[in-house]
């Protein structure tokens, strides 16, 4: 029946064109990469200057991510016996300033957090749990000074034992200090597993419950603490052979001791990340595996989307293999994430412009954790909309956190009809905000708005609505192909310089105030916005122009 199924799917998914569907709940993500600066940072912060383009390097980053909305950000704060915050247990990693040890003169975590925060997605710390790196460098020398008969090593590289009671207890105040510093949506685990050369001299039952010690360990700390903090790990993608697929000596289970569907099955995971990177038979039986094993939690397909580079790290996939396992995935009811971000934001092989413009066209909320708490907030009164210069503001007020949360956030949602529909993602234009007001640009159409509460949990109110309609409009700029000469600009918007971008979201040039026209000679044809940007850092649109010569 499995097979049968399994054949099924590969069929339908086989086809060129898919019936796309838009879940409102789904969990959109990728794994940001700081080990040897992979994904960020490339730039160094040696001084402010540097480390003020670190940051930026950061932004950009994310804002790609939110054009195509990407919803969870894996960010790896743990990275080898060494960290991206200033920590007292472990040294900052050298990804940061290029040495390890040395302090980046912020805090990394934290400002990634806000962006990311400030872009309605969420941040889940990623924490690598066993390895520690290189067995001289900084991590692991100093973690084995300390704890001389903690480390073990295989090769060159330095492995906490997990076999001995101090490893959870170590991982687990890791993952306490990140939890009480903090405002992470999410602690995800890497590698809490056996490493699969590690010569096990314990039964495989028995290899299996000292992970599980550590997992029901980091559990306990986490939730104690901040009960609405999601749980997750990124398990070996096969979980144990099936009846009719093998899986080929590398399963999570029998090969290194990871019962990551038993994790969920006793509420100690909250969300598992499998790390599926195979195609065919290796990938569709097993994601079938997954989905039917959820216990009611969220499962999220990894995707190896660096298979699709020609390079070094990559076999050249086509672009057909991941959409089908983008597919199948969210038939299944799982979300998806991808392995690694830069592959995602460097559009290889056509992987971003896919999902941003059609796959995940419009944005989607992240389940709610109903297994926590299912007590829904009540909903927001007052909705107030004001037109100043080229911006909206629209305000609110009350709103009711029944979950006992730290505090309420607000989803917005914008229709051409009454009443706004706000169980259609389509119609939901800004998530996870914490402010009670929002300021909109002018864009075409002419809109009702509604408004929701939500919970840490994701549990989310009914909406109110605005009872009358705003007219949104954005002016069409005259290019000559050389030149484009600016709108008059409200001094309501405390404009300090303008940006212009390509539609799909990518900063082309910044410019100064100041003059009345813009020499865009150096820009391709093509179609483009100019924003202009205010002391925070807002971005506001003014208007949009074709470059055609």
């Amino acid at each position: 029946m499995l097979k049968k199924s399994i054949l099924l799917l590969i069929f339908l998914t086989s086809i060129s064109t898919y019936a796309t569907t838009y879940p409102k709940h789904e969990v959109r993500a990728v794994w940001l990469t700081t080990l040897n600066s992979l994904d960020w940072p490339t730039v160094k912060a040696t001084n402010s200057e540097m480390a003020a383009r670190q940051q930026q390097q950061l932004c950009s980053i994310l804002d790609r991510l939110q054009r195509a909305n990407v919803n969870t950000v894996l960010l790896q704060t743990r990275v080898r016996a060494t960290t991206i915050y200033p920590s007292r247990y472990e040294p900052f990693d050298a990804c940061l300033t290029g040495k390890g040890g040395s302090d980046p003169g912020y805090d990394p975590l934290e400002f990634a957090i806000s962006e990311c925060h400030k872009r309605g997605m969420e941040l889940h710390a990623w924490v690598v749990a066993i390895p520690v790196g290189k067995w001289n460098n900084i991590g692991c020398k100093r973690l084995r000074e300390r704890y001389p008969k903690l480390i073990q090593k295989i090769g060159d590289e330095g492995y906490m034992n997990p076999e001995r009671r101090e490893t959870g207890e170590y991982i687990s105040n890791i993952c306490r200090e990140i939890t009480e510093r903090y405002d992470i949506d999410g602690i995800h685990l890497d590698y809490i597993r056996y490493p699969e050369n590690w010569k096990l001299k314990v039964s495989r039952n028995e290899g299996r419950e000292n992970i599980t010690s550590i997992v029901r360990q980091i559990h306990r700390t986490v939730k104690s603490l901040k009960p609405w903090i999601k749980i997750s790990c990124s398990p070996v993608g096969k979980y144990r052979s099936l009846p009719d697929y093998p899986s080929e000596g590398w399963n999570a289970y029998d090969k290194v001791c990871q019962d990551a569907q038993g994790w969920l099955r006793d509420g100690l995971m909250d969300q598992l990340y499998p790390m599926m990177y195979f195609r065919g038979n290796n990938f569709y039986p097993f994601a079938v595996d997954w989905a039917q094993h959820t216990y009611g939690r969220t499962i999220v397909t990894g995707l190896g989307i660096w298979l699709l580079s020609s390079g070094k790290e990559g076999s050249n996939w086509p672009l057909t293999d991941i959409i089908r396992e983008l597919n199948v995935s969210r038939s299944l009811g799982m979300g998806h994430t991808y392995f690694r971000s830069r592959f995602f934001t460097d559009n290889t092989k056509g992987i971003f412009s896919y999902v941003s413009d059609n796959f995940d066209a419009y944005p989607s909320l992240t389940p709610p954790m109903t297994w926590q708490s299912s007590a829904k907030p009540t909903a927001p009164v007052g909705i107030k909309l004001e037109s100043i210069g080229e911006r909206l503001f629209i305000s609110w007020w009350g709103g009711k956190d029944n979950s006992g949360g730290p505090y309420l956030m607000y989803n917005v949602y914008a229709s051409k009809s009454t009443p706004v529909d706000t169980s259609d993602p389509r119609n939901l234009i800004a998530q996870r905000v914490k402010s009670p007001n929002i300021t909109l640009t002018r864009e075409d159409g002419s809109h009702y708005f509604a408004v929701t509460s939500i919970d840490r949990y994701g549990n989310e109110s009914e909406g109110i609505q605005s009872h009358r309609k705003e007219s949104l409009k954005v002016e069409w700029i005259h290019c000559d192909g050389r030149e484009v000469k600016l709108p008059s600009i409200s001094p309501d918007l405390d404009a300090h310089h303008l940006v212009i971008k390509s539609l799909a979201g990518t900063t082309m040039t910044m410019r100064t105030l100041g003059k009345a026209t813009i020499n865009v000679r150096t820009l391709p044809d093509g179609v483009y916005t100019i924003n202009v940007v205010d002391r925070h850092k807002r971005e506001y649109r003014i208007g949009q122009f074709i470059i055609k010569r």
